[in-house]
């Protein structure tokens, strides 16, 4: 039995330190990729405004 809840023990700390690595990478992730929209979406802007595009 004490094996088994060493065994627990030690799977617990893993996974809780996972877990906040994995969280922080995905925001990270994330955060580049909404910049990366948000880049692309200026460029189109400043690109239909330089063209002439007509906006109605």
């Amino acid at each position: 039995m004490r094996n088994v809840l060493l065994v627990r023990e030690i799977y617990i700390e893993a996974f809780k330190n996972l877990g906040n690595f994995l969280l922080k990478n995905y925001l990270k992730v994330f955060a580049w990729f909404c910049f990366i929209l948000i880049a692309v979406a200026s460029y189109a802007l400043i690109f239909r405004i330089s063209t002439g595009y007509a906006f109605q």
